[in-house]
C-alpha cells in the first residue's frame, strides 16, 4: 500500500504530526517559527525535516525549489487567525484583515503544492464569525484554487480525549466534490482521574524523575486558598476574607475528578489538581491532551504549557489522519 506524504505548517510541538505519523503518513517537512516549539518538535521527531522560519519568507518559487519535486498528498496545520474582533465590523473582510494573513499563507502553500487534501484547524469562533460570512469567504477562497470544503466543530471529549475542547476542522479536497468523512463519535467518556491518577503524587515545588512531571512552587497564601476548594469546587469554597474578589471565573477552581477536564489552555496555573494541593504538572496537562509519556517537552514551564495548550490532541489527530488515508486510498 502506498505511503502518503504530508507537510505540517505552524506545527507547534507536533500534535497533528504525531497523529499523522501514527497513521502511517510520511512527513516531508514541518514549518514552525517559535523557537521553543521548534526545539520540542525537533527532539521528538528527529527524522522530520523541520524548518524554523516565518512562513512569509517562503516565496512560491522557493516552496517548489525546497520540495525538489516531491509529491505532497496532505497539508495540515493551524494558522493563527487573530482578526475576529474587528473583521466585518468596519467594512473589512476576514481575508483583507492584516492579522489573518497567516491564513492566506496556508492557502498559498495549498495553491502552490496542490495536495489532494488539506486539514486546517482553528478556534470554534471561526464557524459563526461575522454571521457566517467569514466561513463563506474561506470556502470561496479555497474554491477559487480548486478545492471543495467540508468543516465541523469537534469536541475532543467525543473522541476519547479526557477533555472538553471544541475546535473547528476545515477539510479541503481537490476537485468539485468533497468525500471526507469526519471520525465517528464515541460514547466513551474518560475522566481526568482515569487519565492522570497513576502518576506519582507531588507536593508544591516537588520534582519527579518522569519528564515534565514537576510541581509548580506555590506561595503559602495560594496554598491556603486552594486548600479550601473541594473536588470540582471553585473560589466560592474559599472563606470570604481570603477569596479573590476579581479575575477570571475560570481560575481558582479544582478539576472534577469524575469528569473529563475543562479545556487545556496555555495558562492553567490557577486550576488545581482534584486531590493534591497544587496546579497540574506539564506531564499531567500533556496526558489530558493525549500526548504519550515518552513525548518530552522542552523549554521553561510557561513555554511548555503554551505548547501543550495550543496543540491538537494526538488521539484526535490520528482519527482524522485515518479517515484522510481512507479517502486517499479511495482515490487511487
Amino acid at each position: 500500500m502506498e505511503q502518503f506524504t504530508y507537510i505540517d505548517l505552524f506545527s507547534g510541538a507536533g500534535g497533528l504530526s504525531l497523529g499523522f505519523d501514527k497513521a502511517g503518513f510520511k512527513n516531508i517537512m514541518a514549518l514552525e517559527k517559535d523557537l521553543s516549539c521548534a526545539e520540542t518538535y525537533k527532539y521528538n521527531f528527529p527524522s522530520h525535516k523541520l524548518v524554523v522560519s516565518d512562513i512569509r519568507d517562503f516565496s512560491d518559487e522557493y516552496i517548489l525549489k525546497f520540495m525538489c519535486g516531491k509529491k505532497v498528498d496532505v497539508i495540515i496545520g493551524g494558522p493563527p487567525c487573530q482578526g475576529f474582533s474587528i473583521a466585518g465590523n468596519i467594512g473589512r473582510s476576514f481575508i483583507e484583515d492584516e492579522r489573518n494573513k497567516l491564513f492566506l499563507e496556508f492557502a498559498r502553500f495549498v495553491k502552490v503544492l496542490k495536495p489532494k487534501v488539506f486539514i486546517m484547524e482553528n478556534v470554534e469562533a471561526l464557524k459563526n464569525h461575522n454571521k457566517g460570512k467569514t466561513m463563506e469567504e474561506i470556502i470561496e477562497h479555497f474554491s477559487n484554487i480548486g478545492y471543495s470544503i467540508v468543516f465541523e466543530v469537534l469536541n475532543t471529549v467525543e473522541y476519547e480525549v479526557p477533555q472538553q475542547r471544541r475546535r473547528i476542522f476545515i477539510v479541503g479536497e481537490a476537485g468539485a466534490e468533497n468525500h471526507f468523512v469526519f471520525p465517528k463519535k464515541s460514547e466513551k467518556r474518560i475522566s481526568i482521574k482515569e487519565a492522570i491518577d497513576d502518576l506519582p503524587k507531588l507536593k508544591s515545588g516537588e520534582n519527579s524523575n518522569i519528564p515534565n512531571h514537576n510541581a509548580m512552587n506555590h506561595s503559602k497564601q495560594m496554598l491556603e486558598k486552594m486548600s479550601y476548594i473541594k473536588d470540582g469546587g471553585n473560589r466560592m469554597d474559599i472563606p470570604e476574607e481570603l477569596r479573590p474578589k476579581s479575575g477570571d471565573i475560570r481560575k481558582y477552581i479544582r478539576y472534577k475528578s469524575s469528569e473529563p477536564s475543562i479545556c487545556i489552555t496555555g495558562d492553567m496555573r490557577k486550576v488545581f489538581h482534584y486531590s493534591q494541593n497544587r496546579a497540574l504538572t506539564c506531564r499531567e496537562l500533556a496526558r489530558i491532551q493525549t500526548f504519550p509519556d515518552d513525548f518530552v517537552f522542552l523549554g521553561n514551564s510557561g513555554k511548555i504549557q503554551q505548547q501543550i495548550g495550543n496543540a491538537v490532541p494526538p488521539v484526535l489527530a490520528f482519527k482524522l489522519a485515518e479517515n484522510v488515508k481512507k479517502l486517499l486510498n479511495s482515490r487511487i
